[in-house]
């Protein structure tokens, strides 16, 4: 009995979870505002769409019905306002919501297991390849994890309480009208809505909320309702784009699903996707898989059914669109904290009374998350800028035209009209003049440069900008007309 209090007073042990999540959120945080320098080293096409439509977000868009993804938008449309069209402004946006992100299923975590389980299964969850890329990415994609998240979260706080907090409430209905105007979470909430009736626990919590946040939290969803329906009314666009993508058809719903789920587990690092393979470590595949073996004989415990569920219309999610099967990373997490919890109970069970014992599995576990957390971090940093498939979907172009275009250059952008409305917005900031029809020979401006397209007239090439990829390694061709040299590479 002395042993046991002699351990219990030792100051790493009595501070042990609080010293542990201290330094996951230090580690965490200062992962996340380093991704852009550490990986990828560019931008996707996806993430000039998107620094694109926030660019030319305005009030007027609003009223056109212009309201999908508008929170993530605003946001990244401030971050370009503030600090200009670079790359670290274009993914910042993605970043706080990470750090939001991160923080949140830390706490779901946190509240539906043990104090250790929770910080074992968030120390892979926020600190994996996938969890990072999602993070790293300028797009609203990880809107499809942050909202789920946070009603989940928020529904933790309600259900099993015995007077929840009013705010809880419309915090919940707010979250569900920002899912509803994000892309296929529209099925999402009507999951939620049906999984509520017919879920016995679920169903019990709803008929003891107070009256007052129950009615309120109604007429918020219905308000948001009508909203989306005035909207879709004013912009019809958006419907196609909230229910499934603009190029779904039935007979691709097989093909979608192959070519989301491909990433996650294949091996073979040669698929030309964004998503570098494999997305999810095949450690953390074999704890989710004992988390979901683990929880069959409690399957109707709301927790517990809520991420085969998750599983079951991320599959569904996946068929409409392939770039919807990331939200995957929020049951894989709920079923890892699973795997995890079963392991330790197992071992405890062996030791009941022997303290020594069952810490000293601290070391095997400590071991394995290191080298899963290590294989995923160098996964990632290496595997984003050296695996060819992966790395050639993303550009450094716009960091090598801040770097080299003067202002009161013309750049041309030929035979891409997306990159055009890109460079349009970096030509306000630089005072750059952006065009992307080439002028007859002797119409062309004193100084002009073009982006991958080089012209027949090496006479006036002052000099190539080249990115240090080996394919398409020459980006931007600067010309004279006054000065013309001999070309030159940098």
């Amino acid at each position: 009995m002395s042993k046991k209090l002699a351990i219990s007073k030792l100051f790493l042990y009595r501070y042990r979870f609080i010293i542990g999540f201290t330094l996951l959120g230090l580690a965490f945080a200062g992962l996340l505002f380093g991704l852009p320098l550490l990986s990828p080293g560019g931008l996707s096409d996806a993430e000039m769409q998107s620094a694109v439509t926030s660019a030319h977000l305005s009030s007027t868009s609003i009223l056109n019905g212009e309201v999908v993804d508008l929170p993530y938008h605003a946001l990244q449309k401030l971050s370009i306002t503030l600090f200009g069209l670079t790359t670290y402004a274009i993914k910042l946006p993605s970043i706080i919501i990470g750090l939001l992100l991160g923080a949140l299923l830390i706490l779901l975590l946190n509240r539906w297991f043990k104090t250790n389980v929770a910080l074992f299964a968030s120390i892979l969850a926020v600190l994996s390849a996938s969890f990072l890329y999602l993070a790293g990415s300028g797009t609203p994609l990880i809107m499809l994890v942050f909202w789920p998240t946070l009603l989940l979260w928020l529904g933790s706080k309600i259900q099993g309480v015995v007077k929840p907090k009013p705010l809880y409430c419309f915090l919940f209905a707010f979250a569900l009208l920002g899912a509803i105007f994000t892309p296929h979470l529209i099925y999402l909430a009507a999951f939620i809505v049906i999984f509520a009736l017919l879920h016995p626990h679920l169903r019990f919590t709803i008929k003891t909320l107070p009256v007052a946040p129950l009615v309120i939290t109604t007429i918020i969803i219905l308000l948001g309702l009508a909203a989306l329906v005035t909207a879709a009314v004013i912009n019809p666009a958006i419907i196609t784009e909230l229910l499934w993508a603009p190029d779904f058809s039935l007979s691709r719903f097989w093909h979608n699903l192959s070519t989301a789920f491909l990433p996650f587990f294949s091996w073979n690092t040669a698929i030309e996707s964004v998503f570098l393979a494999p997305l999810v470590g095949l450690g953390s595949v074999a704890l989710a898989i004992v988390g979901l073996l683990s929880t069959a004989k409690g399957f109707f415990a709301s927790r517990n059914s809520i991420a085969s569920c998750l599983i079951v219309f991320t599959v569904f999610l996946a068929g409409l669109n392939p770039e919807s099967a990331i939200l995957l990373l929020l049951p894989l997490a709920i079923l890892i904290a699973h795997g995890l919890r079963y392991i330790l109970d197992k071992w405890y069970d062996l030791f009941p009374d022997n303290p020594y014992a069952r810490i000293s599995a601290i070391f095997p576990i400590a071991i394995f998350l290191s080298v899963m957390i290590i294989s995923d971090l160098n996964h990632y940093a290496f595997g984003y800028r050296y695996v060819p498939m992966v790395a050639d979907q993303f550009t450094s172009d716009l960091a090598l035209a801040r770097q080299h275009l003067t202002p009161g250059t013309t750049l041309y952008v030929v035979n891409d009209p997306d990159a055009l409305a890109f460079y349009q917005i970096l030509g306000s900031e630089l005072d750059l003049t952006v065009s992307d029809t080439l002028p007859a020979a002797d119409q062309l401006p004193e100084h002009f440069a073009t982006l991958g397209h080089q012209l027949d007239d090496p006479a006036h090439l002052s000099q190539i900008i080249t990115s240090p990829k080996s394919d398409n390694s020459d980006r931007i061709y600067l010309y004279t007309l006054t000065q013309p040299s001999e070309g030159e590479t940098e």
